[in-house]
């Protein structure tokens, strides 16, 4: 990691209040808990951001407005125009492959399907860093629903609270 340069903390998500709470912004929720109630956003480079600190380090606060399968394009603009080096990028992602409550951390590696991930690929590159966060899958619940109607779908209030237990009690960058 480049101390001297600042972390890009990309929250995926799609911009709308029709998608707040649902299980593919997840890492719109995870970004505005993690950048503070008092985080003032502003708009640049098809992007939402704010610049704040986590534990001294210089961080900026992301959430792309482009739609989650563009996320790429907003990504890539504030990477070029920051100076951001790809090992200073943490991108938080849902993952129905995970139980609501696992996390998993990893650099690099291919996007398992997620348009999210596969969009900032193509943008730049693979070797950025990725907290996948687990939402589940219908079948966990014996739901027969697609899966692009799980995602789309809110949260409960159950899995709300177990998302927040999981905010408060973890940390998920190794600058923090």
């Amino acid at each position: 990691m480049q101390e001297n340069k600042p972390f890009l903390l990309v929250g995926l998500g799609n911009p709308g209040k029709e998608y707040a709470f649902t299980r593919h912004n997840v890492g719109f929720i995870f970004v505005d808990y993690l950048a503070g109630s008092d985080a003032v956003w502003k708009k640049e480079k098809q992007a939402l951001t704010y610049v704040g600190q986590i534990n001294g380090h210089k961080v900026i606060f992301v959430k792309p407005q482009t739609f989650m399968n563009n996320s790429g394009e907003a990504v890539g603009a504030l990477v070029s125009f920051y100076k951001i080096p790809l090992e200073n990028i943490f991108v938080i992602q849902d993952d129905m492959d995970l139980k609501l409550g696992i996390i998993r951390a990893k650099t690099g590696g291919s996007s398992a399907g997620h348009n999210g991930i596969k969009s900032i690929d193509n943008a730049i590159g693979r070797e950025y860093n990725r907290i996948r966060i687990g939402i589940g899958h219908p079948r966990d619940f014996d739901l027969k629903m697609d899966p692009s109607d799980w995602v789309l779908g809110k949260f409960s209030d159950n899995e709300l609270s177990e998302l927040k237990k999981l905010m408060v009690n973890t940390k998920i960058f190794n600058f923090a």
